[in-house]
């Protein structure tokens, strides 16, 4: 049990295919390796973070379909089921989730339903939290009750583009409902240094004034392995340990642990 209360990180990308779901993974892996208690919640109905970790549900399983929909009698740690390596817990997505949103329409308080895993924030190191990529009342509800954003971007010009609209999302939620959300890093993904387009958008996120001490040293180079790991559901890690991806998720793990919350002093 954590001495103190997790760390509780939203990893956040409204655009898809930025390597938002591998690096909640893989990170969360990297850092159950560092001895540290990680919990992962899966907030997309695609259930992608669950599938990775190759967890089957049964029937009456609890996710954060009934976190969210549910009269708030649930007891959080319901909700949380075991993955094969120790030190990595999953409240798990389903399908369902989809539909909270128009179920939870006209129901007061609907932006704080993710608050009710509060109490599991003295169980746990790290919380990780995965992501719709798109903005969304479940996103809204992340950004409510998360601490912290990491943002993964792919070095690519579309990924780039998109980080506008994302920074306007986090300034609004932190004016109006959750002024503790602070931007903990930015972590370029899909990296290739071989490339013009690769070395180019490094280059554009560098000389970013509202990125300015918030780059990553730990890029997440472009890596057949990661995808293979992923097929396999096992993180990248556990997979094949002297991969560039697991080298890459293990720094990105202790440049995550030696790293503020990114709250400015």
């Amino acid at each position: 049990m954590s001495a103190q209360q997790a760390r509780v990180i939203a990893v956040v990308n409204e655009k898809g295919g930025v390597g938002k779901t591998a690096t909640v993974i893989n990170l969360g892996a990297a850092l159950s390796k560092q001895d540290k208690k990680v919990l992962i919640v899966d907030m997309d109905p695609q259930f992608n973070a669950t599938h990775g970790l190759g967890v089957e549900l049964d029937e009456d399983a609890l996710t954060t379909y009934e976190v969210m929909v549910g009269d708030g009698d649930l007891d959080p740690a319901d909700a949380v089921v075991a993955t094969k390596w120790a030190g990595l817990g999953l409240v798990p997505s389903h399908v369902d989730l989809a539909g909270a949103e128009a179920e939870l329409m006209d129901q007061p308080g609907r932006e704080n339903r993710l608050k009710r895993l509060r109490p599991l924030e003295k169980d746990y190191d790290f919380i990780l939290l995965d992501t719709p990529p798109s903005l969304s009342l479940l996103t809204i509800n992340v950004f409510t009750f998360a601490k912290e954003v990491l943002i993964p971007c792919q070095t690519h010009p579309y990924a780039l583009k998109a980080l506008d609209d994302l920074l306007d999302t986090i300034e609004l939620v932190r004016e109006n409902i959750n002024p503790d959300l602070n931007i903990t890093g930015l972590v370029p993904t899909f990296y290739d240094p071989r490339t013009r387009v690769s070395r180019g958008i490094m280059e554009l996120l560098q000389a970013d004034e509202r990125f300015e001490g918030k780059i990553f040293d730990t890029v997440i180079r472009s890596n057949a392995t990661i995808a293979e790991s992923a097929w396999k559901q096992k993180p990248v890690v556990f997979f094949r340990s002297r991969s560039y991806g697991a080298l890459d998720y293990t720094n990105l793990a202790k440049e995550l642990l030696k790293r503020g919350n990114g709250k400015k002093n």
